[in-house]
């Protein structure tokens, strides 16, 4: 939350500072009306925010392991969210914040993003959003959210842009060293599939792939034999995972890769071999896709090696 209140009142001061009025009436909407926050703001019960544009919706405490228990503190404020948007004010969260706003029903049918870390498991509790782990921002009629970390800043400067002007959103944009132009987080995100589920026909399947992603087979032969039709096992494999068992075997391949062009000095060739690849332009493409960069480029940004 700090991050957000930095930014939109370095907005209103360097405004402030060429004589111009602030951009932003920045107000605190909470359960416990009455805290002070920053020694300064008081915050407000919901039902006394009505007239509101934009609702921003921080990420949760990190005393909050449990996402679900974290959406349980916060419903209260859930119909003020819901009822703001159909008055015509757009909602952005920022990192998991992205969870409570799925709770509110607005992001279904919508792209959506979130911390690297938590995309999968907002894909499984929401099916119906379109997640996109890859993107830093994501926007589709009044609804904005945003990765994880810094990612909130870029977020933050397409609501100054938008709100202001460019000028302004540089001139923040300096302020705080922010690199305007990334626009994508996936090669920051670490693979960690759910494997909280109770459905033993996709944990063994899950074992499988992890066991054997290396070795160059399709994924009918690495589960072929599983007792259970195809279309059936797609269904409970997405249901408990949040992905496809063909996404999945992918997604671990593309880690198993990311992790040789972190911690050793293979040639790309045979990092793609040790992966489960037996074609580089296919690799290379995949991974690109996948990651968002080369296999070079990732392996110049994170080998420890060479690093050390």
């Amino acid at each position: 939350m700090a991050a957000i209140l930095d930014v939109f009142e370095s907005v209103n001061k360097a405004l402030h500072r060429r004589g111009d009025a602030p951009a932003f009436d920045i107000q605190l909407v909470g359960h416990d009306a009455g805290d002070v926050i920053n020694n300064k703001y008081h915050t407000r019960d919901a039902g006394n925010a009505e007239d509101t544009r934009l609702i921003l919706i921080p990420a949760f405490n990190s005393e909050y392991a449990d996402i679900k228990v974290a959406i349980g503190a916060n419903t209260g404020l859930i119909p003020w969210i819901m009822k703001q948007y159909q008055q015509g004010a757009e909602v952005a969260s920022f990192c998991t914040g992205a969870f409570l706003l799925a709770a509110t029903g607005l992001l279904n049918g919508r792209k959506a993003t979130t911390h690297v870390l938590a995309t999968y498991d907002l894909a499984r509790n929401f099916p119906q959003i379109d997640v996109q782990p890859e993107e830093v921002v994501t926007h589709d009629g009044g609804i904005y959210t945003s990765g994880g970390a810094t990612n909130t800043f870029h977020l933050l400067l397409y609501l100054v842009e938008k709100y202001c002007n460019r000028e302004v959103a540089v001139q923040i944009a300096k302020l705080f060293a922010i690199d305007m132009d990334r626009d994508r987080q996936s090669y920051f995100a670490t693979f960690l599939p759910s494997k909280d589920h109770t459905d033993p026909l996709v944990a063994n399947a899950q074992q499988r792939m992890e066991e054997k992603y290396n070795k160059p087979a399709t994924i009918e032969e690495i589960i072929g034999d599983i007792p259970s039709s195809r279309r059936n096992f797609v269904r409970r494999f997405k249901q408990a995972t949040g992905i496809t068992p063909i996404e999945y075997l992918q997604r671990t391949r593309l880690e198993g890769a990311k992790k040789l062009l972190e911690k050793t000095n293979q040639s790309i060739s045979e990092v793609m071999y040790n992966s489960g690849y037996n074609d580089v332009k296919s690799f290379r493409q995949l991974f690109k896709k996948g990651v968002g960069l080369t296999p070079k480029e990732y392996r110049d940004k994170f080998n420890v090696i060479r690093a050390n």
